[in-house]
């Protein structure tokens, strides 16, 4: 008789480096491979992270030999369906740490379907690494960093040779069709398109990743949050080849802070929305109103700000300096709570991951995992001037500013011909919401030495 196991996919749409998938094969004589898409997580997610997703199931199935089954539903009785009809008892998934996904899994054995957890997301799965003092949890990242690389992470899986999975019924072949609007232009999807980026950053941009990181206007990034998002690539992989030097240690740290996030919303799951530090609740804020549809829009009058929030909603992805940049202003300049911006990021990012987004957006509101949290104000001028001197970033996404030259496209008020093509002007006061951004955590008590303006 034919033994068979289903492989669930979830956050690991790929078939190299998937210890879940490996374990399926090793269980059965063949996998009945399953993508559940979900209608909660469906309704959350923008246009854009869902036509990423289409594609990349797309590529999976043709990593499968089209045999994945596609079928939307609740997943208790997609899976229950699924064994029933394959003779199939278990159930191989990658583990899942973040509140929703740890939630969903504990509903589906209860209900009474063996999970079989193999890998998960991360190079070192979140609640592992603990201070060696009193075996808590880290809440500074340098140290956890240095924790996580004393921890360690294991090789690579193997690429399975060969893959046994069962065709799928005609109607277990839904395929979402869901379009992305016609000025959207998001990155390619799947486990070629990350493998294929990974080898052109490891040869034209790792070396000089230290440096290049932080300026818009090059491609200097390795551009693995979407792939990562979606496991179309481990960390693992991306680990792998590093060795020892200031450019490779940085994008090592990179790499580390999206693990130091999942760990402390695994230890906090309350912050996905709420405050890490909770006394920034009773800061007075401002209520959204038209200079928050500005700042949606890219039409704050400060370019830099501009320029990202424009590439936002034409890719659906955001250059990481520039994403520190509109969250600072956001916070500083426009006196509004971090989870407007967060949930803002949430419908537009196709890499959205819900402990870096959280706190990503918390770090720099200054109210998460920091030393030095609220002073920190970035301004969104030099910012531009430091990290686009010759304009290019800007003059991309911002073509009322394409005519200005150099530097001076970061001040168009300072030049005659800056307002030729109706860029808008500032919406506020830079100089002035600085100060009024630090009154304000006066009234609540939070009182530290000042910290230099970014």
């Amino acid at each position: 008789m034919t033994s068979r196991s289903i492989i669930w996919f979830r956050r690991d749409l790929r078939i190299s480096d998937n210890p879940a998938l490996l374990a399926a094969i090793s269980e059965s004589d063949e996998i009945v491979p399953v993508f559940i898409l979900d209608p909660k997580l469906i309704k959350t997610a923008g246009s854009k992270r869902l036509g990423y997703l289409g594609q990349s199931l797309h590529h999976l199935d043709d990593s499968l030999g089209n045999n994945l089954n596609v079928i939307a539903g609740d997943q208790v009785s997609v899976l229950k369906d699924l064994q029933k009809q394959y003779g199939a008892e278990s159930v191989h998934i990658s583990t899942e740490y973040e509140p929703y996904g740890a939630k969903r899994d504990q509903v589906i054995e209860d209900a009474g379907i063996k999970l079989i957890r193999t890998g998960s997301p991360y190079a070192v799965a979140p609640g592992r690494v603990l201070k060696p003092s009193d075996n808590t949890p880290y809440r500074v990242y340098t140290p956890f960093y240095k924790a996580w690389c004393v921890h360690g992470w294991r090789k690579p899986a193997e690429k399975p040779k060969v893959i046994p999975a069962v065709k799928p019924a005609s109607d277990a072949r839904s395929f979402p069709d869901w379009k992305l609007p016609d000025n959207v232009k998001i990155t390619q999807a799947g486990e070629l398109a990350a493998l294929e980026r990974f080898k052109h950053f490891q040869k034209n941009g790792l070396d000089d990743y230290d440096v290049a990181r932080n300026l818009a206007g090059i491609d200097g990034t390795s551009k693995m949050s979407a792939h990562l998002k979606w496991g179309e690539i481990h960390p693992r992989t991306l680990l792998a080849p590093l060795g020892e030097s200031k450019a490779h240690d940085v994008y090592r740290k990179e790499i580390a802070w999206r693990e130091f996030y999942a760990d402390i919303l695994f230890n906090n799951p309350h912050t996905e929305t709420q405050y890490y530090a909770p006394q920034f609740s009773k800061m007075r804020y401002d209520k959204p109103g038209d200079k928050f549809k500005a700042w949606c829009e890219g039409k704050t009058g400060y370019p830099f700000v501009d320029a990202a929030m424009r590439q936002l909603l034409q890719e659906g992805w955001m250059h990481n300096r520039t994403r520190m940049v509109v969250a600072s202003f956001l916070v500083k300049d426009l006196h509004l709570e971090w989870q407007l911006g967060e949930r803002f990021f949430r419908e537009h990012l196709v890499d959205y991951d819900v402990a870096s987004n959280a706190h990503g957006w918390q770090w720099t509101a200054g109210c998460g995992t920091d030393a030095s949290p609220y002073y920190r104000v970035f301004n969104p001028i030099e910012q531009g001037k430091r990290f686009d001197e010759n304009g290019d970033y800007v003059r991309k996404y911002v073509p009322e500013l394409a005519h200005l030259k150099g530097i001076e496209i970061h001040e168009p008020w300072n030049v005659l011909d800056g307002y030729l093509k109706d860029y808008p002007e500032q919406i506020v006061n830079h100089a002035v919401e600085r100060i009024e951004s630090l009154a304000r955590l006066e009234e609540i008590k939070v009182s530290k030495a000042p910290y230099p303006e970014r």
